[in-house]
């Protein structure tokens, strides 16, 4: 192994640990730093075999810190795994980070705090606002008609 591959390998390391990463983004700094074809996808491997890169532990992460801490739905935390290239049993096992019960309670807490904010609206159009800023959240239609049909 080449100096200048052990600095690249020690690189990825270092961008790896510093937080979790998916194999595409990975792959794209290594296309930054002039690495293709076999060579990246040597250090992709390595990267996996040494635990730095695990796309499972980066979708849970991911899809518990985004529910916890921006309180993002379901779909909103689906469409942004996809995007980065996660799909499949990965993105199965980060929506069970998710506990149904938490979910509820989130959605709930987060319309009655936006209907406080809304103080004095028409009640239609309340609603309506309502329903609009919980779905584009992330959260499911049904369950925020359902979580709304129970708070009049």
């Amino acid at each position: 192994m080449t100096e200048q591959s052990k600095d690249i390998l020690r690189r990825a390391a270092s961008f790896c640990a510093y937080q979790e990463r998916t194999q595409r983004e990975v792959r794209e700094r290594l296309n930054e730093w002039d690495v293709y074809g076999d060579e990246a996808e040597e250090i992709i491997v390595w990267l996996i075999e040494q635990n730095y890169l695990n796309e499972e532990r980066f979708a849970k992460t991911f899809a518990g810190s985004k529910f916890r801490v921006k309180r993002w739905g379901k779909h909103k935390i689906k469409q942004h795994l996809k995007q980065r290239g996660i799909t499949g049993y990965n993105l199965d096992q980060a929506m069970k980070e998710i506990e149904p019960d938490d979910y509820r309670q989130t959605l709930v807490d987060l319309l009655e705090k936006k209907k406080r904010s809304l103080q004095g609206e028409n009640p239609l159009i309340m609603k309506q606002k309502l329903v609009r800023y919980a779905i584009g959240k992330g959260y499911e239609s049904d369950m925020v008609w359902s979580v709304l049909g129970g708070q009049e």
